[in-house]
């Protein structure tokens, strides 16, 4: 899911901020009188710099905790979904036009019933895995590009409603079909965005100019002098031993941009297909 990519930077926040305030290493930003919150509910916000330190904590846990989850829980249940369906629909006409729908009850008659009951519930919580995903994500794009000042639990319900009204709509309306062609439909959108998501997110982990860690100590920069700041970050010069470069190895971009190239010629198939019907 291509709003995965915002949901994993914007967790990754607590953890930074977290090190630095048990490592002492946060520096928070002191509001002036002129700009102290008018009442209890406000709050001056701040454009956080972590430190180098809880970056490199960071990374490591979280290239240990997608390492396990990657080569142990997701290569296993995906490995299973692929032997299971396999074995079972393999040879089976009906399943070459299966839907969701379909793939319950072929399930349920060529294993046992108690398949496709599984198979229905694995269905259940994955759909709620992805409405949370979903969900947490809208949340953080609402809060940084609209700005939003409501509160959390209203922000949440709001951008969840948006998630689930128009299946909810289309399930009223046609049925059983429309709800697979909507499921299908939504596959496509999310693949078709994937390549317009990451490439910004490629472009700028290549660069020196934007991965680069200015000192040890982290600050909270003023929201009204946030682009003063990064802008000061970016074209100061820094004094030796001060700076840390960390952007990708030019072998790693090299193979993520590979990598976006086969995405990117898989939709166009994708689409050419779909437009002729196929």
């Amino acid at each position: 899911m291509p709003h995965s990519l915002y949901l994993g930077s914007g967790i990754v926040q607590p953890r930074l901020i977290d090190y630095d305030e048990k490592h002492g290493h946060r520096v928070p930003h002191a509001p002036t009188a002129s700009k102290a919150p008018q009442n209890s509910h406000s709050t001056e916000k701040s454009f956080y710099r972590p430190s180098l330190a809880a970056i490199k904590h960071c990374m490591k846990y979280s290239i240990i905790e997608l390492g396990i989850s990657l080569s142990t829980f997701a290569l296993f249940v995906n490995s299973a979904i692929l032997i299971v369906a396999g074995a079972s629909l393999y040879g089976v006409e009906d399943a070459k036009d299966a839907s969701l729908f379909s793939i319950h009850d072929l399930l349920a008659s060529s294993i046992a019933p108690a398949a496709g009951t599984l198979f229905a519930l694995a269905l259940l919580l994955s759909g709620m895995s992805a409405g949370i995903v979903c969900t947490i994500a809208g949340q953080m794009v609402s809060e940084g590009a609209l700005n939003w000042t409501i509160a959390p639990w209203l922000r949440r319900f709001v951008t969840r409603s948006i998630a689930i009204t128009p299946s909810i709509i289309i399930a009223a309306a046609v049925g059983k079909d429309g709800l697979n062609a909507a499921l299908n439909g939504s596959q496509v959108a999310l693949s078709v965005a994937l390549p317009f998501i990451s490439a910004p997110l490629i472009y700028f982990t290549a660069k020196n100019k934007y991965m680069t860690v200015n000192g040890n100590r982290s600050a909270a920069i003023a929201e009204d002098d946030v682009d003063g700041e990064l802008e000061r970050l970016l074209e100061a010069e820094q004094p030796a031993g001060e700076a840390t470069k960390m952007r990708n190895h030019w072998t790693l971009t090299a193979f993520a941009i590979l990598l976006w190239l086969i995405v990117a010629v898989m939709n166009i198939g994708n689409l050419v297909l779909l437009g002729l019907g196929y």
